[in-house]
């Protein structure tokens, strides 16, 4: 039985110095593993590239070229293939020299061409900002690593090299390299099981962005050290011959937290650092799954287990494909001992991950780092397709890169891996998006709960959809996947985009009536025409436009008919726009005065929002006066099909009960209670504040005269802007 005792943290390995950066290193690695047809075109390879960055020199001083070669260094140490040690090589002459892409392909075939484009920076941008090209860039990046994953893994070495000589900048790009790397490299690098690189980059990205407690922690690791060597070595010994007797083939390895997973654990469980160091880390390493069950039992002979503290991500994998045992032990006087128990394989692909085997193969079980990275992959490029912009996109990659995750189940049994937090929408999405769309209603565990419910571990999720239900602006505020809050968003487009046509065809219709037409009585060439002078492409773009107030109906009405412009529109020619309520997003009733069916009301077109409907008295208004040609004639129309919130105040006298007695009331009078809030208090009497939803204002005044009739009651108003 194998059996090692290593606790150097990486710490230790990041003041070493880079090898030497010359080419017959690399070549003598690749030796290792390629043949010399491959590592001649490396060689190639390499010449190629010191030629295009002939003359350009890093800001440490050194020839430029030395950075392509540590890049392919670090992918060469992952066993990775030619194709890739090559774009590697060549990863930033696109970028950096006027090397073009057709020449890469010509020299090195068109799969290598593709990988340093994949890597290479947008450079022709028409961007608004920094921060837009920059997405815009790494929106190219993960595109093209959804076609081949290579190009990430050249992305994260580059990164590396990149952090590990960070120390030449200014401190101030430093700092925004580094947190760069903490929230976007790092995770995609644990999204796709790579630990060793992931461990690294965390550990560099929080020496350059907190430099002082980097070094505070690590002077303080290398001093506990020594304290800790006797005890460690008890258990492990302990371990080894527990294991020994039973026939087990195992390394045993005895391992260290590194720094920026302690400073984590300190910062976030408020801990010092004796107490977070206080903790023994174990890795065991055999030869079979079979073995991983033995070797549990084994452990937990010697030290007995901490109740609730077992996870099995043999049987459930995380999303990354990271595959272990896990569990905590009460060790020598009470000490705390965590054992992570793995196959020598689980422990490779937990190092290496994607990087391990490299190459997607046909028929992989879904647990593989390769299953998993993929349909990650396919859930990134469904958030590009949604996405509204390169920023909208990248903001929803980092939400996805930040997964601590619970395992639920579908009434089927299929598990279902969501971040923790999620809710029944999250999860609904996460079945499909038009389980999203249609979603209604949601039992956990048989149980009806309410749509924002956060799921937890182990808990069965049966989704209700209706074929007419849609998503609901609300959900924003409580969905937590990208996938969610991507697809709500994208639907929610869609229908303003929608509604919007409708409404600013009906303004136009409304419009036109002042010359006796109708739309389709317009002839097509006055259409078009009027499409060019207004850049619209077509009708649907200009309907659009009218319906959120971008465009005034009734200069579009004149402009599309004939010699309109010379008819002069007077208060008795326009016709008032009908009210119906349920226009949907691109009509909305003022908060300020809350308007319901009955009150005189007026409209305000409001670019990008469509049409604001307030109360004909509402203080407001003045402000807009100086804007008449925004201002459209609206009324109710002769039937509304919908419930109205309005705002009601009632100063009560100060008796027990009183509150509920109110709300029992108004319920019996068929209203819904949306908020109830007390505004102010006057020795004996308060003043409450209500929001009911009204149908019109009879049903208002048949509320109003009942709260009245009422003993506690004083005095009843509705509230006004």
């Amino acid at each position: 039985m194998a059996s090692t005792l290593a606790t150097e943290t990486l710490h230790d390995q990041l003041s070493r110095r880079e090898p030497e950066n010359g080419p017959e290193e690399l070549l003598a690695l690749l030796g290792e593993y390629m043949t010399p047809a491959q590592v001649e075109d490396v060689r190639r390879a390499y010449e190629f590239g010191a030629s295009a960055h002939e003359g350009q020199r890093r800001m440490s001083g050194e020839p430029y070229i030395f950075h392509p070669v540590a890049v392919a260094r670090i992918l060469a140490g992952l066993r990775l293939d030619r194709d890739t040690i090559v774009a590697a090589l060549l990863h930033d002459v696109i970028e950096d020299t006027p090397t073009a892409k057709e020449q890469i392909a010509e020299a090195f075939g068109d799969e290598v061409a593709l990988l340093v484009d994949g890597v290479s920076k947008l450079t022709q941008i028409n961007a608004k900002s920094k921060a837009e090209a920059q997405a815009e860039s790494f929106r190219k990046m993960m595109l093209a690593m959804v076609e081949d994953i290579r190009v990430i893994l050249i992305k994260l070495a580059d990164r590396l090299h990149n952090m590990r000589t960070l120390g030449v900048m200014r401190a101030e790009k430093r700092r925004r390299i580094a947190r760069e790397t903490l929230d976007i490299y790092a995770p995609i690098a644990h999204r796709l099981g790579m630990n060793r690189l992931l461990v690294e980059l965390e550990d560099l990205a929080f020496a350059a962005l907190y430099p002082v407690r980097f070094r505070v922690l690590a002077d303080s690791l290398r001093r506990a050290r020594g304290n800790r060597r006797e005890i460690i070595g008890q258990i492990h010994q302990a371990l080894s011959e527990a294991l020994a007797q039973e026939g087990i083939e195992a390394t045993v390895v005895g391992r260290e937290k590194h720094l920026y997973s302690l400073y984590q654990k300190m910062r976030n469980k408020e801990l010092s650092f004796s107490e977070v160091f206080d903790v023994y880390a174990f890795r065991i390493m055999v030869d079979r799954v079979d073995a991983c069950y033995r070797t549990l039992g084994v452990v937990h002979n010697v030290y007995k287990p901490v109740p609730g503290r077992f996870k099995d991500y043999i049987a459930i994998p995380k999303a990354n494909g990271y595959q272990s045992l896990h569990t905590v032990l009460f060790g020598p006087h009470g000490v705390p001992i965590e054992v992570q128990i793995r196959t020598h394989e689980m422990d490779l692909m937990a190092e290496s991950g994607v990087a391990a085997h490299w190459k997607y193969k046909e028929g992989e079980q879904g647990g593989t780092p390769h299953a998993r990275a993929r349909e990650w992959l396919q859930n990134i490029l469904e958030m590009q397709k949604r996405a509204g912009n390169s920023l909208e996109f990248l903001e929803n990659v980092k939400v996805d890169l930040f997964p601590d995750e619970i395992y639920v189940f579908t009434p089927d049994g299929a598990i279902k891996r969501l971040p923790r937090g999620a809710t029944a929408v999250d999860f609904a999405y996460a079945v499909h998006t038009d389980v999203g769309n249609t979603c209604v209603a949601v039992k956990v565990d048989r149980r009806l709960v309410p749509l924002s419910t956060q799921l937890t571990n182990g808990q069965t999720v049966e989704v209700i959809t209706a074929s007419s239900a849609r998503p609901n602006p609300g959900w924003l505020n409580f969905v937590v996947t990208a996938r969610s809050r991507a697809n709500i968003r994208h639907y929610l487009k869609n229908l303003q985009s929608d509604e919007a046509q409708a409404l600013g065809r009906r303004l136009v219709e409304t419009a036109l009536t002042t010359f006796s037409m109708q739309v389709d009585d317009i002839e097509p060439d006055r259409c078009e025409q009027v499409l060019v002078e207004l850049d619209c492409a077509d009708l649907d773009e200009l309907w659009q436009k009218v319906g959120l107030g971008e465009l005034m109906a009734p200069l579009v009405a004149r402009r599309l008919v004939p010699g309109g412009d010379d008819k002069a529109l007077t208060e008795q020619d326009r016709q008032p726009l009908a009210i119906r309520g349920t226009e949907g997003m691109v009509l909305n009733f003022a908060r300020c005065c809350r308007p319901i069916p009955g009150d005189p009301i007026l409209g305000y077109l409001s670019a990008g929002r469509g049409i604001v409907v307030h109360t004909a008295n509402c203080r407001n208004l003045a402000g807009f006066r100086k804007h008449p040609d925004k201002w459209i004639d609206v009324q109710w129309a002769d039937s509304v099909e919908r419930e109205f919130p309005v705002e009601i105040r009632l100063e009560v006298a100060n008796e027990r009960g009183v509150l509920a007695t109110l709300a029992a009331e108004i319920s019996r009078l068929e209203a819904n209670i949306e908020q109830v809030e007390a505004e102010d208090r006057y020795g004996s009497t308060s003043v409450l504040g209500f929001v009911i939803m009204v149908r019109d204002r009879r049903h208002l005044a048949r509320i109003m005269r009942r709260m009245h009739a009422m003993r506690p009651v004083i005095r009843v108003s509705r509230a006004r802007s």
